[in-house]
């Protein structure tokens, strides 16, 4: 009697080239992946800093200048005067106007050794009484130089719209003897280092005076005199 035993299959499997191999498989790489924004970032940050470099160094050069300019020129603010003030004209119109004509002498001191001034010839000067205009002329146009005091003189007229209040105002103040005068100066100034003029600024100079007569051609006698200057850059 033959007795078959049963077929058991093998405990390994063949590997043919098709379907595998005893080589380990490939290595792959693994492709970098680059963020745009973290770049992005990167590169403001940079920028930044680069900016803040550039303020900083800007500061420093700025302020070495200006300690130069100061230790070097050691400049000083001129001073104003107002020296003479004459009524040429002094007229009420029967429409209750004023017709006014003054001579006002500036005096314009510079005490700079290195710094030169150029008055500008787009001036004006205003004489006004409690905020009423009365009279405007103009400056001329001149170089003062170092350490120089200049005698400015300036004719000023104008018809000013006077109410019978504002006239009774300044005739009891003429009477009194002491008139209080405001003198208004508006005047483009460049500074001169050396010879070499720089940048042109407005001065504006307000003068409080107080002077004892208004009458025509007699010089009236400044009993009080406060000038007060402002650089508008």
């Amino acid at each position: 009697m033959d007795y078959h035993q049963p077929h058991n299959p093998p405990n390994y499997v063949m590997l043919s080239q098709n379907h595998g191999s005893f080589q380990p498989p490939p290595y792959h790489r693994n492709v970098p992946r680059y963020h745009g924004h973290k770049s992005g970032g990167n590169c403001c940050l940079r920028c930044i800093c680069c900016c803040y470099c550039f303020l900083f160094l800007l500061v420093i050069v700025l302020a070495s200048l200006a300690f130069y300019f100061y230790a070097v020129y050691q400049p000083e603010v001129p001073s104003y005067d107002i020296k003479e003030f004459t009524t040429q004209a002094f007229n009420t119109q029967p429409d209750f106007s004023l017709y006014t004509e003054f001579a006002v002498t500036v005096k314009a001191d510079n005490p700079n050794t290195n710094i030169g001034f150029i008055y500008g010839k787009d001036s004006l000067v205003e004489v006004v009484y409690q905020d009423s205009s009365l009279c405007s002329g103009q400056i001329p146009a001149f170089h003062q130089g170092h350490k120089n005091v200049t005698m400015i003189k300036v004719v000023l007229k104008g018809k000013s719209e006077f109410g019978s209040g504002l006239q009774e105002a300044l005739m009891d103040n003429r009477k009194s003897g002491k008139i209080p005068i405001t003198v208004k100066v508006k005047v483009p100034v460049s500074i001169v280092l050396g010879e070499f003029p720089m940048r042109q600024f407005i001065v504006h100079v307000t003068c409080h005076l107080v002077v004892d007569n208004l009458t025509p051609q007699k010089k009236a006698r400044v009993l009080s005199n406060v000038c007060t200057p402002e650089i508008e850059f």
